[in-house]
């Protein structure tokens, strides 16, 4: 049986900031079943999750061995939910709810299904598995408890902390009993750092003229802990506050992403004179803790000591603005599309 397939396409590789109309929605048909001489499984997508690291995809490959970019012409990919069709995998059936890499359409082939994870908790919204309790969670907890070793009574530092995954970290770090501080780009996120999610004290960056003299203000005694998803002169910034034996969890440069040229950084001296650690993060190689997540986090989300905010946008006509105004932080929460209630 063939239906039609709605994709929403990326049109050509891009420099500077993308637009709504770099994209273009495109009608296609798709079989529900699975060839016979594949292991797949089709899925009808439910939730796509609009992520900054989908920005590095749009520029032709560099040197990683972590991302391939997305082909101009084709359905462009990222994390969502779906309900599995037809399955030719042993460990997938007709009715499985899943979350993992999918393209961006009504309906998917996964030739790959060993990358899905398959949903066991559905008390707790869909939607959640874009964010909380998906990739960016799994990003949360693994920088946070895994990268940074989080103490009691420790400064902990994070820069675009309204985001899917900064929103996290900082409600980690509150329940570590660490003083918390973010910084946001307008004042509705401020505020709703620190009277919704629980921030110690948050800050506008684009309000601050000088970010080094920002930081002196809200983390006097220094920072501990940086969990650092935006690069640049923040954290330029950030490595001459920082304190002794202090540790950086590199997440993301975002801040860097539309630059054809990226700012250096300049107090890296710092680093040797304070013994500072920074290291790189990348999820992937984590999701070997993904139950022992699951164990932590969903009491506290049934529990309410987990507040996790979402912007539903509905529709897959809709995905390439909700994709856009996540890159240019206009959005308010978790950037969800939904394609469909099942």
């Amino acid at each position: 049986m063939e239906v039609s397939n709605t994709q929403v396409i990326y049109r050509d590789y891009i420099t500077g900031f993308p637009k709504v109309t770099d994209f273009v929605l495109n009608t296609t048909t798709i079989s529900l079943k699975v060839p016979d001489e594949s292991n797949g499984v089709l899925v009808k997508n439910l939730y796509l999750s609009c992520d900054p690291y989908m920005r590095i995809l749009m520029r032709k490959a560099q040197d990683n061995n972590i991302f391939t970019s997305y082909i101009p012409g084709s359905p462009i990919t990222g994390f969502g939910v779906a309900k599995v069709l037809d399955s030719k995998h042993p460990n997938f059936k007709e009715g499985d709810l899943v979350w993992g890499t999918t393209s961006w359409e009504e309906y998917s082939l996964i030739t790959n299904p060993e990358t899905l994870f398959k949903i066991e908790h559905t008390d707790v919204p869909l939607s959640y598995y874009t964010g909380i309790l998906g990739m960016p969670g799994m990003t949360s907890y693994a920088g946070f408890y895994e990268l940074c070793s989080p103490k009691k009574g420790e400064c902990v530092f994070i820069s675009s902390a309204f985001g899917a995954v900064g929103q996290l970290v900082g409600q980690f770090a509150k329940l570590t009993g660490c003083y918390v501080v973010g910084s946001a780009g307008n004042k509705e996120k401020v505020d709703l750092l620190k009277n919704k999610l629980g921030f110690d004290a948050a800050f506008n960056y684009k309000e601050e003229q000088d970010l080094d003299a920002a930081l002196k203000r809200f983390c006097p005694d220094g920072i501990d802990i940086y969990f650092d998803n935006v690069g640049g002169k923040m954290l330029d910034a950030v490595i001459l506050n920082m304190r002794p034996r202090g540790r950086i969890a590199a997440c993301g440069m975002v801040s860097q992403y539309n630059l054809e040229e990226p700012e250096g950084v300049k107090n890296l001296i710092q680093v040797i004179f304070k013994q500072i650690r920074i290291e790189g993060l990348s999820v992937f190689y984590y999701y070997y803790l993904y139950p022992k997540f699951l164990d932590m986090i969903l009491p506290h989300i049934k529990e309410g000591k987990i507040v996790y905010l979402e912007e539903i946008n509905e529709g897959l006509e809709s995905a390439p603005a909700a994709l856009i105004k996540l890159l240019s932080g206009c959005n308010v929460g978790k950037q969800v599309v939904v394609v469909a209630r099942e």
